[in-house]
């Protein structure tokens, strides 16, 4: 029956249930328990989407949004309660508008960043993108899931580059957020010149706070406009080598004191390693022995005016810093290039997905915290790997500078054998054990996914009362992804 009333809603042929569609969706590649999935959707447009949010409200049956293809590593698209349907937004793959003027565009759920990126550099434009995205990613998703640029020079605010959000809540009602609220429709709006790019409002009510980071459990987000910029002209990229990773933080702060970098971000010999080996395991291991233990990355840009004059004077003052901190810009490390690194980072990862490429699967452990706090939190994290008997030459660590560098990202990639039921199994223990330890020495678990929801919140309960209630508002039936706390 439930089959039929969904079909009314999104016709039969967008309603499957075949048992390996239903297995693919019971479980991902986190440490989430697997639970079975009713059956998947995949509407085409936000009315359908309406619909199944209010069918579930009549029938109080459990949905789990999902606009990024496979694989999944957070578990926030496993369902958490049985007899879940799944919606499946990626048909939705419409770029609605791209806008130079303003430098945003409008996409729904289904658009990847290499679709994206491909139309906007039609105009001369970039989309501002997290480390190396696997291919399936969504753009929505990847901002509802407020993941981390590598450009900090233009990330103003932890939503960035989210603007507005056209959301169905739980409720069952649309909804839009920020200057795309009104007044008049979107249509008028762009008549009069506006470009749904202001992300607070409407009034003094700023709700795309509580969609994202929210795992779906506000509602189906079914467009969003994301902050774009322009293509430099002409680009600079550096590599910077040490053994200690307090000369780079200091380094890239000042780079972005100064804005003097675009991208800028740091990784472990590990991590580096597993991006740009070709041949594996060999290439790899050569590669992370011969690397040194910490690299920064970033480039100087030049835009339409002057291109190489911003350049010129950016780089002489970037040398002058690197010296007095007793550090050498160099534009190739262990052979490989600086250019061909940036050129890596402008797009989604190569297949396979890079962080699947040396033992199969990968589980992060990320949070936010203070450059003072960085180096004793990567010695607990080293301590706990060892506890575990995990093999630190197998940590992998990306830190990211965020928000004009007044934040750090910080994220351990932990690789392991997904075959291999002992080695998941300390990987899952170490995970636990690491977000206690990290967090009573001042890691913030901005967006905690399973296993840690729980050791997150319960460490404030008014907190958690509060998102309880904010949820009972916007989805008072509870069907939203169940069982999540955001």
């Amino acid at each position: 029956m439930d089959k039929e009333e969904l079909a009314k809603i999104v016709g039969s042929e967008n309603v499957l249930d075949a048992t390996e569609t239903l297995e693919e969706y019971s479980t991902d590649r986190s440490f989430a328990p697997s639970i079975k999935p009713r059956c998947k959707v995949t509407p085409k447009s936000k009315e359908e989407v309406q619909g199944i949010v209010k069918w579930a409200n009549e029938t109080l049956t459990p949905l789990v949004p999902v606009s990024s293809g496979p694989p999944h590593f957070r578990g926030d698209t496993v369902p958490s309660s049985g007899g879940a349907v799944i919606v499946d937004l990626s048909k939705m793959d419409k770029i609605l508008w791209v806008n130079r003027r303003n430098r945003v565009a409008m996409v729904e759920p289904g658009v990847t960043f290499s679709e994206l990126r491909a139309e906007v550099e039609k105009k001369g434009m970039r989309v501002l993108m997290p480390l190396l995205p696997r291919g399936t990613k969504s753009v929505l998703g990847s901002c509802l899931e407020r993941e981390p640029l590598i450009d900090p020079h233009h990330n103003f605010d932890i939503s960035d580059p989210l603007c507005n959000v056209e959301i169905v809540f739980g409720t069952g009602d649309f909804f839009v957020t920020g200057a795309g609220a009104g007044p008049g429709t979107i249509e008028q709006q762009r008549k009069s010149g506006g470009a749904q790019k202001n992300p607070m409002g409407p009034s003094q009510f700023s709700p795309y706070r509580i969609i994202q980071g929210s795992q779906g459990t506000m509602g189906c987000a079914t467009w969003v406009t994301v902050k774009l910029e322009l293509l430099p002209k002409l680009r600079e990229p550096f590599f910077v080598a040490s053994q200690k990773l307090d000369n780079l933080t200091e380094l890239a702060r000042w780079l972005i004191r100064q804005r003097l970098a675009d991208e800028c971000l740091i990784l472990n010999n590990i991590n580096l390693a597993a991006m740009m080996a070709k041949e594996w395991p060999g290439e790899f291991r050569s590669l992370r022995d011969a690397l040194p233990s910490w690299i920064l990355f970033f480039s100087l840009a030049g835009y339409d005016y002057f291109p190489e004059e911003r350049i010129d004077i950016d780089k002489e003052l970037m040398v002058e810093i690197a010296q007095r901190l007793g550090l050498d810009p160099a534009k190739v490390i262990c052979g490989f290039s600086a250019h061909g690194f940036l050129q890596m980072l402008q797009a989604p990862s190569e297949e396979p997905y890079w962080k699947l490429r040396y033992k199969g699967s990968s589980h992060d452990i990320f949070f936010l915290t203070g450059r003072d706090r960085l180096q004793s939190l990567i010695e607990t994290m080293y301590g706990l790997a060892s506890h575990v008997g995990y093999p630190v030459s197998d940590l992998g660590i990306y830190i990211q500078p965020v928000v004009q560098g007044t934040s750090w990202h910080c994220e351990f990639n932990l690789f392991f054998n997904p075959d291999d039921r002992e080695e998941a199994g300390r990987i899952e223990k170490l995970s636990l054990d690491a977000c206690q330890a990290l967090m009573a020495k001042g890691a913030f678990f901005s967006r905690p996914y399973y296993p840690w929801t729980d050791l997150v919140y319960r460490r404030d309960a008014g907190t958690t009362f509060a998102l309880k209630k904010v949820k009972g508002i916007f989805d008072p039936n509870n069907i939203m992804n169940p069982g999540k706390i955001f």
